[in-house]
């Protein structure tokens, strides 16, 4: 913590091509994968250029790229040069001119971004331009150059994802960090499982889906269980695989037979708003796996703690799933992702609507019962996105009153590259629709929202009282069992160590019980 630069790929990128100026520098990963075009970036509040142009690479890959970095190795090896092989799918380049480039679909330049209509149209272009099978060739113009996106690296075939994961990983943190002593984190994802990539749930805040894309691309069941295997024999093993899943864990074919040989829908999503009629729900692979995997020796329990998207749950008729899931893969609370309860907020999420949820929580608590399990939902929640104002945000207040509950953690939205979200909060515009949206800039309403889901909470008091008295929600002020917090004129005291006594707002000494 601390050593590592911000803008990392940048900062070393640069460093290479000061130590060794004719070696050709090729960078990807999640940095540069996510901002492999024009961007908005939060730190600097303002809209940066290519990675490629600011770290001085020569080529940059995105999305997973194990194909592109075996062609890409094969072809050095063979003696091209890094300049004749800009053409390979999942690769940006830049270049002075545009003879080479094939039937690209031009960008708004990137000094235009700063007006935030064109941001959000070119940004569409990208979102419907990120699908292997339908993309084309992109071109953003700068003042001396052109940065070119060449289409997506196609997804890998079952074969092809059995290979990478039959690599002799080490399963162990870098020996790097033997002197410091043991690395917590390492303990989740040493005895886990990956059986997927990508995801079509298109949620707007996930930039997953201009990373992997969104067609599933799974490992065979053989392959999974010889990685269990493998964990079984591992000498720190205690009998518990903490994981078998993915981006989403439930998300184990692709969602439809078109998507197979034609690539997703450009202008539909999968589940959002309602489930398209195309749609496959069928969860019987996930079921042998995980079935298998409960046999095997020396297996106490297999847990499934990356998400359950709970609507494509819901849809499957089959409640094979549902019941094995609460039966035997809850490690005593679930995990999901309803975000908010706002209609106006989960459609700018592309969430489903709370009443699908409301559905899963009642169907999850009855299946608890009939199993004779103790076990409890974790919904994940978000304050501040794009859509929300305060009106919505204290909707969810109300929700979790009614419900009972306070979550330990609220995740307060952050603008990430690549993200439908990200774009609405930068230029204030949903870029599928060109409509305006409501965006909370403001760090003391953004404060508010996310305290009015904490509201229970003492520290929170003061936010949410100024939240409720700008909304004019006085009703939920008081000692009204629906008030979210009590009228408490003395409820910021100072306390005095020497006297024994507190101030109050009045000003007026009160001892101290």
């Amino acid at each position: 913590m601390g050593i590592r630069p911000d803008r990392a790929t940048i900062v070393y990128s640069q460093l290479c091509k000061v130590a060794y100026k004719d070696v050709p520098i090729i960078i990807g990963g999640v940095e540069a994968s996510l901002r492999r075009l024009g961007h908005y970036d939060y730190w600097d509040d303002k809209v940066r250029r290519s990675i490629l142009m600011d770290s001085q690479a020569d080529l940059l890959v995105y999305g997973m790229a194990e194909q592109t970095i075996i062609q890409i190795a094969e072809a050095l090896a063979g003696g091209l040069d890094i300049k004749d092989i800009i053409y390979l799918r999942g690769t940006v380049w830049k270049t002075r001119d545009l003879e080479r480039a094939y039937e690209p679909i031009m960008l708004p330049s990137f000094e235009s971004l700063s007006n935030k209509e064109t941001y959000a149209e070119s940004f569409n272009i990208q979102h419907e331009n990120i699908d292997a099978f339908n993309a084309k060739v992109l071109v953003e113009p700068y003042r001396d150059w052109y940065v070119i996106q060449n289409k997506p690296a196609l997804p890998l075939t079952e074969k092809e994802m059995d290979q990478v994961y039959a690599l002799p990983y080490e399963r162990d943190y870098h020996p790097l960090y033997k002197d410091i002593g043991h690395i917590d984190a390492i303990n989740e994802v040493k005895h886990s499982i990956i059986s997927n990539r990508g995801c079509f749930g298109s949620c707007s805040f996930c930039a997953l889906t201009h990373h992997q894309g969104r067609i599933i691309q799974t490992r065979s069941e053989q392959s999974i269980i010889e990685e269990a295997n493998e964990i079984v024999r591992d000498p720190s093993f205690k009998g518990y695989i903490h994981d078998v899943g993915g981006p989403t864990a439930n998300f184990q074919q692709p969602s439809c037979g078109k998507q197979d040989k034609h690539g997703a829908c450009v202008k539909k999503e999968c589940l959002h708003e309602d489930p398209c009629k195309q749609l496959k729900v069928d969860h019987s692979r996930y079921i042998r796996i995980l079935r298998r995997l409960r046999k095997l020796p020396n297996v106490k329990k297999v847990f499934i703690r990356s998400g359950i998207r709970y609507d494509y749950l819901m849809y499957d008729k089959d409640e094979t799933f549902f019941n094995e899931l609460v039966k035997h893969h809850v490690s005593g609370q679930l995990k999901v992702a309803p975000e908010h309860v706002s209609p106006k907020v989960l459609d700018k999420m592309g969430k489903p609507n709370r009443t699908l949820y409301d559905r899963f929580v009642n169907k999850y608590y009855k299946l608890n019962k009939r199993h004779n399990k103790n076990q409890y939902l974790v919904p994940y929640l978000m304050s501040s996105h794009p859509g929300s104002n305060l009106k919505e945000a204290i909707e969810l207040a109300e929700y979790l009153r009614d419900i009972g509950y306070t979550p330990e953690q609220v995740q307060d939205f952050y603008p990430t590259p690549g993200t439908i979200s990200t774009c609405m909060y930068y230029t204030g515009l949903d870029p599928r629709t060109m409509n305006k949206v409501y965006v909370p800039r403001n760090p003391r309403e953004k404060a508010m929202q996310r305290a009015l889901i904490q509201y229970k909470k003492p520290r929170n008091y003061k936010l949410v009282k100024e939240a409720l008295e700008k909304a004019n929600r006085y009703d939920l002020i008081g000692n009204n069992k629906n008030c979210l917090i009590k009228d408490q004129p003395y409820h910021a005291f100072k306390r005095s160590k020497k006297s024994g006594y507190v101030k109050d707002s009045r000003n007026k000494k009160r001892r101290i019980s």
